[in-house]
């Protein structure tokens, strides 16, 4: 790596994880490329914030996506961190879930995954350096009642973590997964109260994680420090899964 400055591009950044995300790194002082959807209002009010582009992107659009990283890196140079925080949950039982719904939960998390590192790849590895930091989650790891196809989606996701790591070593990238417990976000907004309380109980550490908490885990992981680690699955949870 050549440049004084390096450059993160951070998918799903409008809001929750990657929006705490795109805020720490941009005060790291990194060159931040925050990719949003919908939420564009949000987008712009981090922008003013933090002095991070937003590029609109649809991650399951592999053109896009390709479009997206060739104009960040022509902005900044290059990209030599990429945080793949973009996904969607949902609950139902497994009888309901249609191929619609399955389809769609696998081309978010799970292609879209694949998109981003596919077009990010090639920048970290004509410098022979880089950090790929993907979220999968804690029901990735031990699979979640009424949730087979986002489990499912997770674990696909820490499974490509571990074999892309052993790809991608000897060019100097490392690429480790962030295992997120409970954490205070949108994507948890639907439970209620007693159950945020039967989940604080239950967490060894008895609270609740915060998206800072997965934030400083990244940053951390987008070190240059952080080098001798790869393919590693880091549940950030507050021990709930151990």
């Amino acid at each position: 790596m050549n440049r004084s400055k390096q450059t993160v591009l951070i998918t799903g950044a409008s809001r929750g994880i990657g929006r705490e995300c795109a805020a720490a790194f941009a005060e790291a002082g990194y060159n931040v490329a925050a990719v949003y959807l919908n939420s564009r209002e949000a987008a712009e009010e981090l922008r003013e914030k933090t002095g991070c582009e937003i590029f609109r992107c649809d991650v399951r659009d592999h053109l896009k996506a390709k479009k997206v990283c060739d104009a960040a890196a022509e902005k900044f140079g290059g990209i030599d961190v990429l945080v793949n925080n973009a996904g969607i949950a949902e609950q139902a039982l497994f009888s309901d879930i249609t191929e619609k719904m399955w389809d769609n939960m696998f081309d978010v998390n799970v292609k879209g995954v694949y998109n981003f590192t596919h077009a990010a790849l090639p920048f970290m590895i004509h410098e022979k350096y880089g950090r790929i930091i993907n979220i999968s989650s804690m029901w990735g790891q031990t699979g979640g009642s009424c949730e087979v196809h986002y489990s499912a989606a997770k674990a696909a996701v820490i499974g490509l973590t571990k074999a892309l790591a052993k790809e991608t070593g000897l060019s100097g990238i490392t690429v480790n997964c962030i295992a997120p417990g409970v954490i205070d976000t949108d994507m948890n907004a639907h439970l209620t109260p007693d159950i945020i309380d039967e989940l604080r109980e239950e967490t060894p550490v008895n609270r609740i994680g915060t998206p800072e908490d997965i934030a400083r885990t990244a940053l951390f992981l987008a070190d240059e420090r952080a080098g001798f680690i790869t393919g590693q699955i880091i549940g950030v949870n507050g021990g709930i899964v151990i």
